[in-house]
C-alpha cells in the first residue's frame, strides 16, 4: 500500500502527550495515530465524489 503524508497543527501539550505515549507503548507517533484512526467507524458509503 502506497504511503502519504500529512500535516497537521496540534497544540504543544497534545504533541507532548502523543511523544509520551509513544514511548511508553514503545511505538512510533505515527503508529498511534494509526491505530486511533482504526478505532474509528467505517464511513457510510455515498455518492459523493470526494475522498
Amino acid at each position: 500500500m502506497a504511503k502519504k503524508g500529512l500535516h497537521i497543527l496540534l497544540s504543544e501539550r497534545r504533541i507532548n502527550k502523543l511523544r509520551l505515549l509513544a514511548v511508553e507503548k514503545d511505538k512510533t507517533m505515527t503508529q498511534i495515530i494509526e491505530d486511533l484512526i482504526d478505532t474509528l467507524p467505517e464511513p457510510k458509503k455515498s455518492n459523493s465524489t470526494q475522498p
